[in-house]
């Protein structure tokens, strides 16, 4: 009798101890392209494909604005924690980047915000696409999936934006 109600209490805490560990099924953060490029151009009016990898930023009189690279489309294989992790970098004409920023994500929101609070997304702000270097990207401690994976899609936006830069 003894022998079963341990081994009927053992089970039972392994199976409580099991589902306490789970990891909880990652949320997804919808980002606005839209609102994103609005946050440093306000009168932007459309986003219009330049070539495969650059975007210019338009008004609605069709000044351009600034441009803007995604890795939405690119860099599928490259995952942070929960999945991937694509960036957006907006640039001024004169390929000087205003905002580096997580696009459409799994990936835990604190160490997002951990990120962001570490000035990691604003280090390369105001460097010229032409000749940034993702050394000055730092500042993941305890976010370091995400941040590999930031960091890796922030690197291959710059290597081939800056080979071929809108004309």
């Amino acid at each position: 009798m003894f022998k079963k109600v341990f081994i009927a209490l053992f089970l039972s805490s392994t199976v409580a101890f099991g589902q306490q560990t789970k990891k909880p099924a990652p949320v997804f953060h919808q980002i606005s392209n839209k609102q994103l490029v609005q946050s440093v151009y306000p009168e932007a009016a459309k986003v219009v494909k330049v070539n495969a990898y650059w975007y210019k930023v338009v008004s609605n009189d069709q000044k351009i604005l600034g441009y803007a690279l995604s890795s939405a489309n690119y860099c599928k294989d490259v995952k942070g924690y929960n999945d991937v992790t694509p960036v957006m970098i907006i640039t001024d004409k004169n390929y000087i980047i205003e905002k580096v920023a997580l696009l459409s994500n799994y990936e835990t929101q604190s160490y997002v915000n951990k990120l962001e609070r570490n000035g990691f997304f604003r280090s390369l702000v105001g460097k010229s696409i032409k000749n940034v270097s993702t050394d000055q990207l730092d500042g993941y401690t305890g976010a370091t999936y995400t941040a590999n994976a930031i960091t890796n899609n922030v690197e291959f936006l710059l290597k081939n934006g800056s080979r071929k830069l809108p004309r």
